[in-house]
């Protein structure tokens, strides 16, 4: 069993590996030991093959971080909601530190149980880049509009699916691919257990279902790979302490709040140690992910703790309601109607299908991008867009418009 132990402060409590699980670990490392349950590089699988192939100084996995990196929309991280968006304050938290706090924590998880970290990160790197601007508050209506449109559903972990596959063709591996798809962090469970029989059939049947079926498909999903696992837990590690730290910064959440999770701990840096050696301590060596009975309980305590206390705050969803839906209805509707007019010299022609288009001129397209259907083209531009920019293109097209983001200054609290 792992043990606890108090920082110097005596405050805070941190888990540490039980000594029989360091002494086996140690051991296997000194016999060379590999997990034969890692994802090889010899086994990825890519929808051209004759393409991409690895070598030495950049392996199979190591090419999907690399694309990842360099794609256009990664740099539009940077700028997108995690949570907080209407604060101009550099020490809340953007989507672009969240897929690195992913990725990290994924990574440690994995060097522990001698997982493919490059699929780690690639999966972690590529798991949010298909989200709206402004969180979850912008797919959600996002998801709203694009249904009542054309009964399709929006879902960000299926965009981002789409964005690496579809709209930019960069012949991503299907390992990969399949994580993004399958990274879902709003669901829990104690034990992940990959599904190793995936094809690429079964994977367009997947993300065909996410868009027909929104949730209640998602929420099937499950990752080929025990690394797709990993990175789908982390992501919720990742997130709940975070969260609570911004919002203790945007002051949504009083300093002296308190938490119920005494076992998993209640501050980022004990929920991070804490579940990722109760992770370790029960996966270590094994086919799955799994976490004891009572992580699983303190995890979901802890989520529907952050829910109660940050992400349905009145202060903070009226905003997004009121606000933000509006803006997002509008900017859809002025759109879609200059795709459907033909409107060439619009933002979504010479900003979005012409940006695309010029993307994947070295690759190999599965059919031109004006052939997907007007609703899904608006949502693909929309959900590319970071928080500045949709602001920016709402003011351009409705210049006398009555929504107007008024963003808490650095200095609010001296005013």
């Amino acid at each position: 069993m792992a043990k606890m132990q108090q920082n110097n402060t005596g405050k805070l409590r941190y888990a540490r590996l039980s000594d029989e699980l360091q002494d086996r670990i140690q051991e296997d490392r000194a016999a060379g030991w590999q997990n034969p349950y890692a994802c090889r590089n010899e086994a990825v699988v890519r929808r051209d093959p004759l393409h991409d192939k690895a070598n030495l100084w950049r392996p199979a996995f190591v090419r999907d971080c690399e694309k990842i990196l360099h794609l256009p929309y990664y740099n539009r991280y940077t700028d997108k909601t995690q949570v907080f968006s209407f604060y101009q304050n550099d020490d809340i938290s953007r989507r672009g530190l969240h897929v690195q706090l992913v990725s990290r924590i994924a990574r440690n998880i994995g060097a522990v149980l001698g997982l493919n970290l490059d699929l780690i990160e690639a999966i972690a790197l590529g798991h949010d880049i298909g989200h709206t601007p402004f969180g979850h508050a912008g797919e959600r209506f996002l998801d709203e509009i694009l249904y009542a449109q054309n009964t399709t559903h929006f879902l960000h972990n299926a965009q981002s699916a789409r964005v690496l596959d579809t709209l930019f063709c960069r012949n991503i591996s299907l390992q990969t691919l399949d994580g993004i798809l399958c990274h879902n962090g709003e669901f829990e469970q104690q034990a992940y257990v990959p599904d190793g029989t995936k094809d690429f059939t079964q994977f367009d049947r997947e993300l065909a279902a996410c868009l027909t079926n929104g949730n209640a498909a998602a929420k099937a999903l499950t990752p080929m790979t025990l690394e797709g696992c990993v990175v789908r837990v982390s992501d919720m590690i990742a997130y709940l302490g975070k969260d609570r730290q911004d919002a203790r910064v945007a002051k949504i959440l009083p300093q002296n709040q308190t938490f119920a999770t005494e076992s998993i701990g209640t501050q980022n840096a004990e929920m991070i140690n804490n579940l990722i050696v109760d992770i370790l301590e029960n996966s270590y060596g094994k086919d799955y992910i799994a976490l004891s009975e009572q992580a699983l309980r303190d995890l979901s305590t802890a989520k529907r703790e952050n829910y109660a206390y940050i992400y349905q705050n009145e202060a903070l969803d009226g905003a997004y309601h009121d606000l933000i839906r509006p803006m997002f209805c509008a900017v859809y509707d002025a759109l879609l109607r200059a795709l459907k007019a033909g409107e060439e010299n619009s933002p979504v022609y010479r900003h979005h299908i012409a940006f695309i288009t010029e993307q994947r001129r070295f690759y190999e397209e599965k059919s031109p991008y004006l052939s997907t259907d007007p609703n899904q083209i608006v949502a693909d531009y929309i959900a590319s867009m970071t928080d500045s920019y949709f602001l920016s293109i709402h003011e351009f097209l409705f210049p006398e418009s009555k929504y107007r983001v008024e963003f808490q200054s650095y200095f609010a609290d001296l005013a």
